[in-house]
């Protein structure tokens, strides 16, 4: 991907060389060519809550075309955090593994939000590179698994990528648009604390993939500040460099109203001020939005507080259980 020359007189050089460095284009990758490359098994996992009227049909293409068509995907996993739809049955008849998130460690009990199925995921699937794919896109397409796939499979210093792509708009599309909570959040706080990372296109993009050694080894903020907090917390982990983008296309998905992407944006602030050192004792937890009632402007206050599961690996009974997948059964005593 190429910045134009204004552009690249006014970007950090450091941003601008991981920029040309690891963006990728999906097309640039195909099913064979990285089947070839396949050395270890790979997951895909999509965390559904009420998504009947979309999920049977990217489980349907992730199957025909990456999993019969060429044998690429080892497993398709639905983690539901109990939907009251048909999201289970509509996943199950398309093909995959659907796993009810409070079955997953039932012992550490269950925590709100999107963050709490990708975490549970990583106990639920066995593949060593694990494919996240949000179960709200329309008109999706296996080649978004590709691509995000592709710098995976031929860059060994690359352990995490994210999906970059348009947004649809009224009467067009939004080319490199992050969305609403991107550009007046995301990218503001990025921008500020963490400019090493000012080349994510899309740093709250839902599709992402990772490696699992890297992400067992990665808290899981329960909500809306997953992504945010995976991006920043990969970079101190292992830099800048072990991250990539991959250009997908466009995302068609169902949009939310201001007021959710308040709550979300909200969520994002704490997940960032954790990372900065704010101690969450100090954070209130709490939003207040307004709305037009039968008497006037009305006060709506909600629960924002982010909760954090710990790394995966520091659960017993995950290494336990990737202990025995990948080494055998575990002598006691």
């Amino acid at each position: 991907m190429r910045l134009s020359v204004r552009t690249v007189v006014r970007v950090r050089s450091d941003v601008y060389r991981w920029f040309e460095h690891r963006t990728y284009y999906g097309r640039d990758f195909s099913p064979g060519e990285l089947l070839a490359r396949k050395v270890e098994p790979i997951s895909v996992v999509l965390p559904a809550l009420n998504e009947a009227a979309t999920v049977g049909a990217i489980v349907s293409a992730v199957r025909r075309d990456l999993v019969v068509a060429v044998p690429l995907i080892d497993e398709i996993v639905v983690i539901d955090p109990g939907s009251v739809d048909a999201t289970a049955s509509e996943a199950a008849a398309a093909g995959a593994s659907v796993f009810a998130e409070e079955r997953i460690l039932t012992g550490y009990g269950r925590v709100a939000g999107k963050g709490e199925a990708l975490w549970k995921s990583l106990y639920a699937t066995s593949g060593d590179i694990v494919v996240f794919v949000d179960a709200d896109l329309e008109d999706f397409d296996a080649s978004l698994v590709t691509g995000l796939l592709g710098p995976l499979l031929t860059e060994s210093a690359v352990s995490y990528v994210k999906a970059s792509y348009d947004r649809p708009l009224a009467g067009g599309l939004l080319p490199g648009g992050g969305g609403r909570v991107t550009e007046l959040v995301a990218r503001p706080l990025l921008n500020l604390h963490w400019p090493q990372l000012a080349g994510l296109v899309q740093p709250l993009a839902g599709e992402f993939a990772g490696r699992r050694a890297l992400l067992e080894q990665l808290p899981f903020v329960s909500g809306y500040g997953i992504e945010f907090a995976q991006v920043v917390d990969v970079c101190s982990l292992l830099g800048v460099d072990a991250l990539a983008q991959v250009e997908v296309g466009r995302k068609v998905h169902r949009h939310q109203s201001d007021e959710a992407l308040g709550r979300m944006a909200a969520e994002i602030i704490h997940a960032a001020w954790t990372r900065l050192g704010v101690h969450t004792d100090s954070l209130s937890g709490t939003l207040t939005q307004f709305g037009r009632g039968d008497s006037g402007l009305e006060p709506r206050t909600h629960q924002v507080a982010v909760r954090e599961r710990p790394p995966m690996i520091t659960i017993p009974e995950y290494a336990a259980r990737y202990a025995r997948l990948y080494h055998g059964p575990v002598e006691s005593g």
